[in-house]
C-alpha cells in the first residue's frame, strides 16, 4: 500500500533492513520424485540420475549431493545415460527430443545446466515419422559419438556435444536386411530396434536387436555386418558379457537365451533357451545383466519372467549366484535397475557389490555381499507416503539428549538393514553442517508418526512410532509375513517399505505436538482419539488408561452419525524402546481432532473437534474443562467424515427434500442474509469515505450458516497472561472457532508441591465474537516489548528471555480475513489489518518465526508468517501487523500443497509438491538449507 506522503529516509532504511532480513527461496526437494520414468548410473562419476513423467531430472551422489533440472517440455524421461567418463548426460522425451546436460563449475560448486537439444529429422526423403522416432539410445565409449535406434528399424549415428548427424555412418533398415537370410527375413518385417549394445572388449563393435528378435552385430569401422543372430522370438532386451564371448537375449515369454560367439564361425550357437519360472506360460524378461565375480561364478540379474496365471501381478528381480535364487519382489512396479561395483573409482569392472533398484513408489537397495542379501537403508529418496502423509509438525534446535534418545530408539528398530556403507558416493557435499537439530514428524494414514532430522539436505527417517498397538484391532499385524515360505517356488522374498493399503482409517493421525524439553508427545487422530506418551529408553508393558470425554455434555437432540471410536486393548501391551503411551484420551463424539496444544510445565493438553474443546491434566489424570461449542444449526457436524458413503436412494430422497426445504425457507432466509449484506456494505462505504487513501476492498458476501461447521475448533492457545486484570498474571487457554469465536479461561494451578493432589480448575474469562466471523486460524499473546511469549519450559531451559510482564500484553487473532490486535485485559480493539478485502485471499496457514539478519549477527525480528488460499506467503512485523513482504509459493490450484504446509520457527517451510515429496522454501537471509556439492570429471 502506497503511503501518498512517504517520509524517504526512514522508508528507504526500512526496504533496505527488509533485504537483509526475508529472501524468498525454494532450496531443496526432500522426498523420493513422483512418478519416477527412467533410470541411469554412471559408473566413473558415481552418480545416480532418476527423471520423471513431469519433465524432471534429478542426480544423486554420497548423501548431500543433489541436483535438479526441468525440461521445458512438459514431456516424460523415457530414458538417461550418462556419457562414458564425462559430467554430461543424456536425456531422451517422449516427445522424441533429446536434450544434453552437465554438471559445469562455477565458483567451486556445481550445477546442472542444459546445453543442447537436438530432434532427429533423418536423411531428405523421409516422410514416415516412425523412421525417426528413437527406441534406444547407446552412448559409446569413446564419448563422441550416440547411436540411435529407432521404430523404423533405423539405427542413426549423432556426434556429441554438438548433435551432428553423421548422415555416412547411418545404418539403414536394407543394410541390414540384405546380409540376413531370406528365409529368416520372408516370414514379416524386423520391427523397431529394440536394444543396443556395445562389444566391452572392441568398441567398433555393436549389437542391435530388433523386436522381431534378430541380433545383428554391426562393425562401425567397415560400416558392415559381421554375423547375425537368428533368435525367434520377441526380443526385451541384451547383455554383451565382460570378456565379450557371448550376448544374452531376454525375451517376452519368460525365456533367455545365451549365445556363443566364435571367432571365425558366421553361425552362433544357442545354448539352449532357459526360462527360468517356465511350464506354464511367463510374462516378459524385460532386462537381462551377468556381472563376472573373481573366483566364483557370475551373477545373473533380470526382471520379470513370472508365471502368467499365478504370479503374474508380481513386481519381481531374480538373482542368481551359485545355488542361491532369489526373487526380490518390489511393492510397485519396476523402472529400471543397475549393480554397483566395488574397484578403483574410474573402472566398471569390479565385484558386483550392490543392487539398485528403482520401482514406481520406492527405490531399494540390496546388498550383494553380505550373506542373505539384506537391504541397505537408503539415506535419501526416501518413499515419505509408505503410507499417506495425513499431517506435520516441525519442531526446531532439539535439545542433544533427546535427540540421541530418539536415535537410539530407531537403531533398535533397523536391526534387519545391511552394515554396509551407501554405495554411491559421487560428488563432495560442501554445505556446512546445519547450525542445529530440526525434527520434522509426520502423522500417517496407518497411525504411524515417523520422525525425520530435517536439519540438513537429506530427510534422514530417524525413528517411527505405531499407535495401532494401543487399540484392539479387527485383524492383528503380522510383521512376520514378509519372509517366502520355506521351499516356496518363485523364491520370492517382498523387499520396500511403500504400503499405502491402511487397515483402519480411523487409525489415521491428524495433529502432533512434541515438547522438545520434557519428551512428552501428544497424537490425535481420525476417531477422536488423543494419547499421551513418554519417552522411555527401555522396552516396557503397561496398560494403557483409557479416559472418556462428552463434549455434547448431555445435549439433546445430536445424534452422531460417523464412525465409532477405536477400542483401547484392556490388557497390557509390549511397548518398544521409544515414545510410550500410557493415556488416551477418548472424544465423544468420536470425530476428527482439529486442534491439539500441548503445555508440559502445567501438564495439561488441551484437544479440539467439531463438537467443542477440552483440557486433560495428564499428571492427575482427570478432565479439568469441557466445552461444547455446537450450534444448533451444525447438524453437518454429526455427520463425521467417513460416514459420506450413503445409498444413491437416501441421498436423491434428502436432495428433493432439501430442494423443498429451500423454496419454504429462501424467502425468510433471504432477507434476513440480505439485510445483513447491505448493512455491511454500508458501513464499509462510510468507512470508505473516511480513508481515501486506503486500498481499495472487496465487499464480502455473507457465510451462509451451513457453509462450514461453525462450532469446529480450529486452534488452541495456552498462555500466562493477564485475563483477569492487569496487575496479576494468570495461566489461560485461548479456542478459536470456525464461527469466529473466541474463548477465553483462566486456568488455577495449583502451586508445584500440590500440583499432583490438588484440583485444577478452569473459569470462563472472556469471549470474543468477530463481526466478520471468519474461521479464526491462529492465536499469539505479544508480551510488553511485543514479543511472541516462549513455548512452555523455554525459558526454564535459559533458551528465551523470560516475557516482559511489566508493560501491558495484546492478543494477535487471527481469521482467515483479517488480523485483529486486542489490549488485555479488557480486550478493547486496538489495530487490525484485512487481508480478503484487499486482495480476496484467505489465510489457510499461519506461525510465528524469527528473522536474523544476514548483516548485523545480534539484529533480528519476530515476524508472523502466513500461507493463503492463493498459495502466496507473506510476513507480517509484530506486534505492529504490517505487512512486509510476499511471495508466490505454491500453485493456487494445489490445495493439498497449501493445506500440508508447515513453518519452522527460524523462518523455513515445507509443504507436498506431491504425495511423495516435500518442497522446502526459506523466508530468511540468515537461515538456508540447500544443496553445495561438486563434481569433478572424472580421470581418464
Amino acid at each position: 500500500t502506497m503511503k501518498r506522503f512517504r517520509r524517504h529516509g526512514t522508508e528507504s532504511q526500512r526496504d533496505r533492513l527488509k533485504q537483509e532480513l526475508f529472501q524468498f527461496t525454494k532450496t531443496v526437494e526432500h522426498g523420493f520424485p513422483h512418478q519416477p520414468s527412467a533410470l541411469g548410473y554412471s559408473s566413473s562419476l558415481q552418480l545416480m540420475a532418476i527423471g520423471t513423467r513431469s519433465g524432471a531430472i534429478k542426480l544423486y551422489g554420497a548423501p548431500g549431493v543433489e541436483f535438479m533440472g526441468l525440461h521445458d517440455e512438459n514431456a516424460a524421461v523415457t530414458q538417461v545415460f550418462f556419457m562414458p567418463h564425462q559430467v554430461e548426460l543424456v536425456t531422451l522425451l517422449d516427445d522424441n527430443s533429446l536434450h544434453m546436460w552437465t554438471l559445469q563449475s562455477h565458483k567451486g560448486l556445481s550445477e546442472l545446466l542444459e546445453i543442447g537439444r537436438f530432434l532427429l529429422t533423418g536423411p531428405p526423403g523421409y516422410t514416415d515419422i516412425s523412421v525417426t522416432r528413437v527406441t534406444a539410445v547407446l552412448t559409446h565409449s569413446s564419448g563422441e559419438l550416440l547411436l540411435l535406434g529407432t521404430e523404423g528399424g533405423h539405427v542413426f549415428i549423432v556426434e556429441v556435444p554438438g548433435f551432428r548427424e553423421l548422415e555416412e555412418m547411418n545404418i539403414s533398415l536394407d543394410q541390414i536386411t540384405s546380409c540376413v537370410p531370406d528365409d529368416y527375413i520372408g516370414r514379416r518385417n524386423l520391427e523397431h530396434v529394440e536394444a543396443l549394445q556395445e562389444n566391452p572388449v572392441n568398441s567398433n563393435q555393436v549389437a542391435i536387436g530388433y523386436g522381431r528378435g534378430l541380433m545383428v552385430i554391426w562393425d562401425l569401422d567397415h560400416r558392415c555386418a559381421i554375423r547375425h543372430i537368428p533368435a525367434t522370438q520377441q526380443l526385451e532386451s541384451m547383455w554383451w558379457t565382460e570378456d565379450g564371448s557371448c550376448i544374452l537375449s531376454s525375451h517376452n515369454d519368460g525365456s533367455y537365451c545365451c549365445w556363443t560367439l566364435r571367432t571365425g564361425d558366421e553361425r552362433e550357437e544357442e545354448e539352449k533357451s532357459n526360462v527360468p519360472y517356465g511350464h506354464f506360460p511367463c510374462k516378459a524378461i524385460n532386462k537381462i545383466v551377468q556381472l563376472p565375480t573373481a573366483g566364483g561364478p557370475p551373477f545373473l540379474l533380470f526382471s520379470g519372467g513370472m508365471p502368467r496365471a499365478s504370479y503374474g501381478d508380481r513386481h519381481c528381480i531374480t538373482v542368481i549366484y551359485s545355488k542361491t535364487q532369489v526373487a526380490f519382489d518390489f511393492t510397485s512396479r519396476i523402472i529400471d535397475f543397475f549393480v554397483t561395483r566395488d574397484g578403483p573409482q574410474h573402472t566398471v569392472f569390479g565385484e558386483p557389490s550392490a543392487l539398485v533398484v528403482l520401482v514406481e513408489e520406492e527405490l531399494v537397495v540390496i546388498d550383494l555381499q553380505t550373506e542373505g542379501w539384506p537391504v541397505i537403508q537408503t539415506p535419501y529418496l526416501v518413499p515419505l507416503h509408505s503410507s499417506a502423509i495425513t499431517c506435520s509438525h516441525h519442531v526446531s534446535a532439539i535439545p542433544l539428549k533427546l535427540w540421541e534418545r530418539i536415535i537410539a530408539a530407531g537403531v533398535v528398530q533397523n536391526t534387519q538393514y545391511s552394515k554396509k556403507p551407501w554405495p554411491i558416493t559421487g560428488g563432495q557435499n560442501l554445505a556446512p553442517d546445519p547450525p542445529q537439530r530440526d525434527l520434522l514428524l509426520t502423522g500417517h494414514e496407518d497411525g504411524t508418526v515417523r520422525f525425520w532430522d530435517a536439519s540438513g539436505v537429506c530427510l534422514y527417517p530417524l525413528y517411527k512410532l505405531s499407535t495401532a498397538a494401543v487399540f484392539s484391532a479387527d485383524a492383528d499385524l503380522n510383521d512376520n509375513m514378509s519372509q517366502g515360505a520355506e521351499g516356496e517356488w518363485p523364491p520370492f522374498r517382498k523387499v520396500g517399505c511403500f504400503d499405502p493399503y491402511s487397515d483402519d482409517p480411523r487409525l489415521g493421525i491428524q495433529k502432533i505436538h512434541l515438547c522438545k524439553y520434557s519428551g512428552y508427545l501428544t497424537v490425535a487422530g481420525t476417531a477422536g482419539q488423543i494419547l499421551m506418551l513418554e519417552l522411555n529408553d527401555e522396552a516396557a508393558e503397561q496398560t494403557v488408561e483409557a479416559k472418556i470425554v462428552d463434549l455434547l455434555q448431555g445435549q439433546e437432540g445430536f445424534r452422531w452419525k460417523g464412525h465409532t471410536q477405536l477400542d483401547v486393548r484392556e490388557e497390557p501391551v509390549l511397548f518398544p524402546p521409544g515414545f510410550q503411551p500410557f493415556t488416551v484420551v477418548q472424544c465423544q463424539p468420536p470425530a476428527v481432532v482439529t486442534a491439539l496444544s500441548l503445555h508440559s510445565e502445567w501438564k495439561l493438553v488441551a484437544f479440539g473437534t467439531s463438537h467443542g474443546f477440552g483440557v486433560y491434566d495428564y499428571l492427575q489424570k482427570n478432565n479439568v474443562l469441557v466445552k461444547c461449542t455446537l450450534n444448533p444449526s451444525d447438524q453437518l457436524a454429526m455427520e463425521g467424515p467417513l460416514s459420506r458413503v450413503k445409498s444413491i436412494k437416501k441421498s436423491l430422497r434428502q436432495s428433493f427434500r432439501r430442494i423443498r426445504r429451500s423454496r419454504v425457507s429462501l424467502r425468510k432466509h433471504h432477507i434476513s442474509n440480505t439485510n445483513k449484506i447491505q448493512e455491511a456494505n454500508a458501513r464499509l462505504e462510510a468507512e470508505q469515505a473516511e480513508m481515501e487513501m486506503a486500498p481499495v476492498q472487496r465487499k464480502i458476501e455473507a457465510r451462509s450458516s451451513d457453509d462450514s461447521f461453525t462450532g469446529l475448533v480450529r486452534t488452541l492457545y495456552f498462555a500466562d497472561t493477564f485475563l483477569s486484570d492487569s496487575s496479576h498474571n494468570t495461566p489461560s487457554l485461548w479456542a478459536g472457532t470456525n464461527g469466529g469465536t473466541v474463548f477465553a479461561y483462566i486456568l488455577y494451578i495449583p502451586p508445584v508441591e500440590h500440583r499432583a493432589d490438588e484440583a485444577l480448575t478452569a473459569q470462563p474469562a472472556k469471549e470474543i465474537q468477530l463481526m466478520h466471523r471468519a474461521p479464526v486460524v491462529g492465536i499469539v499473546v505479544l508480551d510488553g516489548h511485543g514479543a511472541p511469549l516462549p513455548e512452555p519450559l523455554e525459558t526454564a531451559h535459559d533458551l528465551a528471555r523470560s516475557p516482559d510482564l511489566l508493560g501491558s500484553h495484546h492478543v494477535l487473532v487471527i481469521s482467515e480475513e483479517q488480523f485483529k490486535v486486542f489490549t488485555l485485559p479488557k480486550l478493547s480493539s486496538k489495530m487490525k489489518l484485512k487481508l480478503t478485502a484487499v486482495d480476496g485471499s484467505r489465510v489457510r496457514r499461519v506461525g510465528v518465526a524469527w528473522f536474523g539478519s544476514s548483516r548485523t549477527e545480534d539484529y533480528g525480528e519476530s515476524g508472523l508468517v502466513f500461507l493463503t488460499n492463493q498459495g502466496d506467503v507473506h510476513v507480517l512485523s509484530l506486534p505492529h501487523i504490517k505487512m512486509q513482504i510476499r511471495y508466490p509459493c505454491i500453485r493456487r490450484e494445489d490445495v493439498s500443497g497449501i493445506a500440508s504446509c508447515v513453518f519452522t520457527k527460524q523462518g523455513q517451510g515445507f509443504y507436498l509438491m506431491s504425495p511423495s515429496e516435500f518442497e522446502r522454501f526459506s523466508l530468511s537471509t540468515r537461515y538456508l538449507v540447500e544443496p553445495r556439492c561438486l563434481v569433478e570429471a572424472p580421470l581418464p
